[in-house]
């Protein structure tokens, strides 16, 4: 992976503006406040980087009904657990930029979000993901291989958006070799309103033939869909890309990589 280090630097750099507002409902001033516009790492939760927009929108509203921070798209909830450029491709084809996103501090939709109280929470599930793909990557030999504090410079690059901090210790989470590639590809196909969609799948078959998107898409029922675009890091891949190749270099930094199925409407 190392001739393709620009292609993963470019991948982590990826940025979505977004015009953050406060809901009308809880705003306590006779004016509602001017939006929050901010560039968003696509690779990042939207509860770990917006620090400044919920301190921001916080002084407009009622201090004794605040709760829970939440965010909305055109009246649906925003997952947060999902990285932010998943959440845009799945919407892409009708936003406009920036992407108009409302902040709710009240009435937080317990039965759709799961709770996010602390960073500590957006930590433990991104390690638990971490630990999720590796042990259908490497059956957890080389999660398990590793020590505290190099768990803990994935979480920090991450959180901190540093590439290098992050890729020193991810490169070897990616590691396989010619004739071993992954035992399964870690992946999650997703769609609005739906669950992500996710099973094991071999990157080649038993005679050692490359398996490519437009394979796994099959197996997985989405190719019986009449009209859908299929969205990865924001892109189009081809149908005929090897998944290996997507998993080395279009996985989010969970290491799980994300299809977007967007359906025509």
């Amino acid at each position: 992976m190392a001739d393709d280090r620009e292609i993963l630097r470019d991948i982590w750099e990826g940025r979505i503006p977004i015009a953050f507002s406060l809901s009308p409902d809880e705003a306590t001033g006779m004016e509602q406040p001017e939006p929050y516009y901010m560039l968003v790492p696509r690779q990042s939760y939207l509860t770990l980087v917006t620090d400044k927009v919920q301190k921001h929108f916080k002084k407009y509203t009622d201090d004794d009904n605040t709760g829970e921070v939440w965010f909305e798209y055109e009246g649906q909830p925003i997952r947060w657990h999902i990285p932010v450029g998943v959440i845009f491709d799945l919407y892409s084809h009708k936003v406009t930029l920036p992407w108009n996103i409302t902040i709710h501090f009240q009435q937080f939709p317990e039965e759709e979000l799961i709770r996010c109280r602390s960073k500590d929470v957006i930590e433990a599930h991104f390690m638990s993901s971490v630990k999720e793909a590796d042990c259908l990557k490497h059956r957890s030999q080389v999660i398990n291989g590793m020590q505290k504090k190099d768990h803990k410079q994935l979480w920090m690059g991450l959180q901190n958006d540093k590439f290098d901090q992050f890729w020193a210790i991810n490169r070897r989470l990616m590691e396989h070799t010619a004739d071993e590639p992954f035992k399964f590809i870690p992946f999650r196909i997703c769609q609005v309103d739906k669950p992500c969609q996710h099973s094991l799948f071999r990157p080649v078959t038993d005679e050692g033939e490359p398996v490519t998107l437009g394979d796994l898409l099959k197996n997985a029922g989405v190719a019986e869909k009449l009209d859908y675009k299929v969205r990865i890091q924001g892109i189009e891949p081809p149908l005929d890309t090897p998944m290996q190749w997507l998993s080395e270099h279009l996985s989010h930094p969970d290491n799980f990589l994300y299809i977007s199925i967007i359906c025509d409407t």
